[in-house]
This record gives structure tokens, sequence and C-alpha cells, in this order.
């Protein structure tokens, strides 16, 4: 990781070493990198093993589920979710789920929707949201396209890769400040407030990724 990305991690200070935490990152690259490099840094910095909801993909068989929980992944949901705040654990959530990493590499750093669900965990628990940026897996690992299953194959999508072995693009993993939302856990079920919350959010990523990318001068050198 410290070779072959070169990863760089700014703002670590911003996430706190006690009490719930939701940590809400942009999702990219197909192969999943982002989230395993960002535990590892999370871990390495506070001490703290964050809990990771991670794609249902994982969970449909033994082969992949055993692994993925010895991770630390949880299957993605709104309980498992909660579950683990009310333990006082951090979580990462890809708010732009399975649209964000698996979106070909030409819709490159252009969010996709934010689910509001990261919101409404937070809100239920009172847990700060940590916004984050990643920088540098969309270069490393570049889908072509996406392949949607039918209904019958759970509808899911699937990327169409072009490498298997990641590219040693640089990487940039950014913390941004904690967001505290004082409301009432009740909150939760207005969903207008939680979608004006969760573009908020969006909106502040976005524009650190703007920012981020006009200040880097190469990408794999």
């Amino acid at each position: 990781m410290r070779k072959y990305f070169r990863v760089q991690v700014t703002g670590l200070e911003h996430v706190p070493r006690t009490g719930p935490v939701v940590i809400a990152p942009n999702h990219s690259g197909f192969s999943g990198l982002d989230a395993m490099i960002l535990m590892h840094e999370v871990q390495r910095a506070t001490g703290r093993l964050p809990k990771l909801l991670a794609h249902r993909f994982w969970f449909l068989s033994r082969a992949t589920a055993v692994p993925a929980k010895r991770l630390g992944f949880i299957k993605a949901s709104m309980a498992n979710g909660i579950r683990e705040l009310e333990k006082n654990h951090i979580i990462i959530v890809f708010p732009e789920g399975e649209q964000g990493n698996f979106k070909p590499t030409s819709r490159a750093y252009q969010l996709q929707e934010f689910h509001r669900g990261f919101v409404r965990m937070a809100v239920q628990t009172g847990a700060p949201i940590v916004p984050a940026m990643i920088i540098g897996a969309e270069e490393s690992s570049i889908t072509l396209d996406q392949l949607r299953l039918p209904r019958a194959l759970k509808g899911m999508i699937l990327p169409l890769p072009l490498n298997l072995l990641p590219l040693p693009a640089k990487w940039k993993i950014k913390f941004l400040p904690p967001i505290v939302l004082p409301y009432q856990p009740s909150s939760s079920r207005d969903q207008d407030l939680m979608r004006e919350i969760a573009e908020d959010i969006q909106d502040q990523v976005q524009e650190q990724l703007r920012a981020e990318l006009r200040a880097r001068k190469k990408v794999f050198f």
C-alpha cells in the first residue's frame, strides 16, 4: 500500500476516538480496495476496527461470506448499521452503493446519488458523520461498463473490468470534519430532511474531490 499506491492520508484527527461514528466516503474502483485501505487507515490511527456495510455480493456463498466477516464486513442494512452504532462502533457506509464503485471509469469522480440510509442511522443513534474522499481507486481499477443482471439473478449490477491487477496510481484519502446532526431520532422518518442532509454531504465530498483533482499534478508518477 505504501510503496505501490503511495497512499497519502490527511484529516484522521477528525475521526472520533470514542463513541459511534459513521464514515461516509465516495466509492470507486470495482475491486473494493478503497474499503479495505480505508479500514486499515482508520484502525492504524485510532486503534478501532471499523465495521464495513458491504455489498450483498459478499454474502451469497460461504466461500466469500466467511473471509468477509473476518475482515469486518457486515451485510449492508439499516438494522445491521444501527446495531453496530449502538455498540459504539465505527461503521463505514458508502452512500453511493454499487452505483459508485461499479460505474464506468468514463464517469470517474462524478458522485452518484447518495442514499439516505447513512443519515438515518446517524440520526437514530446520535452518531457523528465523518465525510471522506478517496482519489486513486478510479485509476487503479478500470471499469469499462456496468452489467445489470436480470431480476431472476437478484437484479444486481456488476462491473465489466479492464484490469484485474490494480494499476499503481497514487492514492489520497482525506477525512473531513465530523457533522453532528441536531435532530431527535424520530426525525429519521422525515424523508425530505434526510434527503436534504444527504445531498449537502454529497456536495461537500464532490467539492473536495474537484479541489483535490485540480491540485493533482500526476496520477502514476
